[in-house]
């Protein structure tokens, strides 16, 4: 109930004033049945234009840190992501994948649009980066049509560190739906994955124009920041792995100590200075 009060009443004449926004294509959205909507993704304001300007109810995969943020701000958010019924995802860990993809296919189920941003992360340049293999996994095992969609000026409307978004007009662009029923049954096939995820991409670059760059947003994002002087990311399981390592250092420190120095029958003392 909470999703339509903002897309008809609070948010959505809101956002079609600041931003204006100018739609093509929008007939390409299957206006029945479960389908993806894949897209770049320039701008926070990503999660609400597209949603706005849909006839549709769509459900778009969250990082879970909007939905764990600290403080009043932290708290509205996870209350407005929830009351939109976006789904938390949690993207630490070697499982976080997965996860992703049975909370995709659960909505494909119910036969609901489901909006993923095949790049992961937001892009820090404006820059068009390679797409991950879930998308393809959820289209091949759901049995769904892909649509590619393009949004156009929102990375200028409110570039990366932004909060207040400039009032400047976006264009969303929505391609010819994507079938890859020819690929039926080889969603284990790592080579297959490649390939209908990258024909994703390139249709989102046709609709876009932006410049492609052939790596993971991530790992630039992480590179750019070493260069700077700034570190990685910390992995959110990093300071457990290092708390590991430490005590597994000293366990084996510990061992060999007392192979160099065992303790006296007598008195059970090790000699001075072990």
């Amino acid at each position: 109930m909470f999703y339509y009060l903002l897309k008809y009443v609070l948010l959505g004449p809101l956002l079609r004033l600041v931003f204006r926004p100018r739609i093509e294509g929008l007939e390409n959205v299957p206006q029945s049945g479960a389908a993806i909507v894949a897209g770049n993704h320039l701008s926070f304001s990503d999660h609400f234009l597209m949603p706005a300007i849909l006839k549709r109810r769509i459900t778009f995969l969250a990082k879970m840190e909007y939905f764990t943020g600290p403080g009043v701000k932290g708290r509205l958010t996870a209350f407005f992501f929830r009351s939109a019924g976006q789904i938390p995802v949690d993207r630490s860990g070697k499982d976080a994948g997965q996860a992703a993809i049975r909370e995709g296919l659960g909505v494909l189920g119910r036969g609901e649009l489901l909006g993923i941003y095949p790049e992961g992360t937001r892009s820090h340049d404006g820059r068009l980066y390679k797409g991950k293999v879930g998308v393809a996994v959820m289209a091949l095992k759901a049995g769904v049509p892909v649509v590619p969609c393009a949004m156009i000026g929102t990375f200028e409307a409110q570039p990366p560190g932004r909060i207040i978004p400039h009032a400047l007009p976006v264009t969303i662009r929505f391609g010819e739906p994507l079938d890859f029923s020819r690929f039926a049954g080889l969603e284990h096939e790592r080579a297959v994955l490649r390939a209908v995820t990258d024909e994703i991409m390139y249709a989102i670059l046709s609709l876009s124009g932006q410049e492609y760059v052939d790596e993971y947003a991530a790992v630039v994002k992480a590179e750019e920041a070493e260069q700077h002087g700034e570190g990685r990311p910390e992995d959110p399981a990093a300071p457990r792995h290092r708390m590991a390592a430490v005590t597994a250092w000293a366990s084996r420190a510990a061992r060999r100590s007392r192979r160099r120095c065992p303790a006296s029958r007598r008195s059970g003392r090790r000699p001075p200075g072990c």
